[in-house]
């Protein structure tokens, strides 16, 4: 089998691909069904805005708990609870688009309700991926994953247009599209039922104790090398990543197109981020200098798209930041399950997933601040310098951690299981 599927000699993961590959692509099918309901439903882009930001907004409130539960339930079993979790808010907000009795203040609480179910979900499935593979293919199963979700980010999108379009267009339309969204999550619930629990690499959960989120902080606290990368994933995330608001800006704006160019830029995107997710998916090791170089290379190709003299030179640099901002994306997520002990695996991709889609709130209006006050071009200039800033801050912090350093050079081992023990222990104390 080719390295860059190696993963899929796992009979685990395929069921796990399968069932994930689905429901990946209903999630962005429903993505554009939601924001095209609002749309019919208020004209308003504000709307949009703030659907957007209360089904994120769980991210930032309550990925430390959703961690610890991740570290204390069987993940296998978490995931299954939380697919359906995230159902049924699509299929109560499909069938009252259905039946036309829609209105805004719904699709408002039942994204709140989506995005509950979303934040207690992402830390368990970011880390259950380990318990199918194993460390030797660890980094190729979270490229396969990225791959997965960008395959899917093309197909979906294309395939909610139709299908809105087939039901007729309008209200009733959206709700049947957001109604197979909320079927396809029976996909990755019966593919985990069907496991082979025999060949899950379970560790022990953790056990029920006081002040066991503060434990999960203090752990990262003491682990310098963690706190570059989620440094860097921060500044990346919060400035950097926000191609929806700025590609839409660029197109608009500065090269007077319409929505039909705008959505190439998408598509040019997509089609980078998944290059970068199948060369990831190559690699058999992760070091700290690829996911700094990877978002130096990033921050640094987005200045030079803010300054793109026409529509077709910031169409081709769109493949490149795509393939340099997943590469850094899948380099992070891998090393840092590589790294962690495995009882505070949950806690450390809580934080993670909280630093990197909980910054979005945070640094979207500043950035849309930028390109009212200054122009459209500024959005990718500014974010683009303050990810190269914050990555350059973070490695000098990194630098200071003499012990990581030590660490690093030992041979075979990007962080000593001993001083990851220690670390443990302090954050226990």
């Amino acid at each position: 089998m080719s390295p860059t599927f190696r993963s899929l000699s796992h009979p685990n993961y395929r069921r796990y691909a399968a069932g994930s590959l689905v429901s990946n692509t209903g999630t962005w099918m429903q993505r554009v069904a939601q924001d095209w309901l609002v749309l019919l439903l208020t004209g308003s882009g504000a709307a949009i805005g703030i659907t957007t930001g209360l089904q994120f907004l769980p991210f930032l409130l309550l990925s430390p708990w959703a961690g610890l539960v991740a570290d204390r339930i069987p993940k296998r079993r978490l995931l299954q609870m939380t697919n359906i979790g995230m159902a049924v808010p699509a299929v109560v907000l499909g069938l009252l688009a259905v039946t036309g009795t829609a209105e805004i203040w719904h699709v408002y609480v039942l994204a709140l309700v989506l995005g509950v179910a979303s934040a207690f979900d992402a830390p368990a499935r970011q880390s259950f991926v380990s318990e199918i593979v194993g460390p030797d293919d660890l980094t190729n199963a979270v490229g396969l994953n990225s791959a997965s979700f960008n395959t899917a980010r093309l197909v979906g999108p294309a395939l909610a247009g139709l299908l809105i379009a087939g039901f007729g267009g309008g209200v009733v339309g959206t709700g049947w599209v957001i109604l197979l969204n909320g079927l396809s999550y029976a996909a990755p619930v019966l593919t985990l039922r069907a496991l082979d629990a025999s060949l899950l690499r379970t560790p022990e959960p953790s056990s029920r104790r006081p002040g066991q989120v503060r434990e999960g902080v203090a752990y990262v606290r003491g682990r310098p090398d963690l706190l570059l990368l989620l440094g860097i994933v921060f500044s990346a995330g919060t400035f950097g990543l926000n191609f929806q608001m700025t590609s839409a800006l660029m197109a608009t704006e500065v090269f007077d197109k319409g929505p039909t160019e705008y959505g190439l830029l998408g598509t040019f995107l997509a089609v980078g981020s998944l290059t970068g997710s199948l060369v990831a998916a190559r690699r058999v090791q992760v070091r700290h200098r690829l996911v700094v170089g990877a978002a130096l290379a990033f921050g640094s190709l987005e200045v030079v798209a803010g300054l793109a003299p026409s529509y077709v030179v910031f169409a081709l640099l769109c493949p490149l930041l795509g393939l340099s901002a997943l590469t850094m994306i899948t380099s992070a997520n891998a090393h840092l399950q590589l790294s962690t002990a495995p009882e505070m695996r949950g806690r450390v991709m809580a934080l993670y997933m909280m630093i990197f889609i909980g910054g979005t709130p945070l640094g979207a209006p500043f950035i849309g601040w930028v390109g009212e006050a200054f122009g459209a071009r500024w959005t990718l200039v500014v974010g683009g310098l303050l990810t190269v800033l914050g990555t350059l801050l973070s490695s000098l912090l990194f630098l200071g951690g003499r012990r990581v350093l030590t660490g690093l050079r030992a041979p075979g081992s990007l962080v000593p299981r001993v001083w990851d023990n220690q670390a443990v222990a302090r954050a226990r104390k």
